[in-house]
């Protein structure tokens, strides 16, 4: 079993920065792959950016450019830099891990960026 605690949300202003963190405990050794999703009012979740246990990364088109995502093995912990923040970004951001056979979800963290 894998728990999953993510902090650092809160409310900015659109054109700011926030940096979002995950903090794992658990079987962290089965962890590969980890991601930040995220889910607006009245949308369905989506992919934000993605990372594997070999820092490879994968980004959301509407996140290129805007966001980094990284991670720390040693600190069981990713983080999602997230800079250039536009009112469309509000969210509650969720992170995810993959051991391969299963997907383990943090309670997420609110992200509201005004305009």
């Amino acid at each position: 079993q894998v728990q999953l605690v993510e902090s650092g949300g809160g409310l900015v202003q659109g054109g700011g920065s926030l940096r979002l963190s995950c903090a794992a405990s658990g079987s962290t050794h089965s962890i590969n792959a980890m991601g930040w999703y995220r889910q607006a009012p009245g949308k369905q979740r989506e992919l934000v950016a993605g990372i594997t246990s070999g820092s490879m990364t994968n980004y959301a088109d509407s996140v290129k450019g805007r966001f980094t995502v990284s991670r720390d093995n040693a600190k069981n912990t990713m983080y999602l830099q997230m800079n250039s923040l536009k009112p469309e970004d509000t969210a509650v951001y969720y992170c995810k891990a993959s051991d391969g056979l299963l997907d383990y979800w943090g309670q997420g963290t609110q992200v509201t960026v005004s305009s």
